[in-house]
């Protein structure tokens, strides 16, 4: 038996880790696949309409959290509002 036997065995723990890492990083990152909503999506922009109302006023630290805000549901989109004039 020659000494160069035994260095594929060498060798393939190294291309096999490799191979491993590259394959659980491809399966899990998925960034070949990934939507990036605000980077692929075409949203024509238009001035603001509307009016500026005084709703409520909160001074000191009365309330601990803002009215409507998303922290339980982050990932929700803005809705707009469709113009039926036109």
């Amino acid at each position: 038996m020659s000494d160069d036997s035994g260095l594929w065995l060498l060798l393939a723990g190294p291309v096999g880790a490799t191979a491993l890492y590259w394959t659980l990083y491809r399966y899990y990152r998925n960034t070949d696949k990934s939507h990036g909503f605000e980077r692929e999506t075409k949203v024509e922009a238009q001035p603001v309409r509307g009016t500026d109302l005084k709703v409520d006023e909160v001074t000191g630290t009365q309330r601990r959290r803002i009215n409507g805000d998303n922290v339980s549901d982050y990932r929700a989109r803005v809705r707009r509002i469709r113009d039926e004039s036109s």
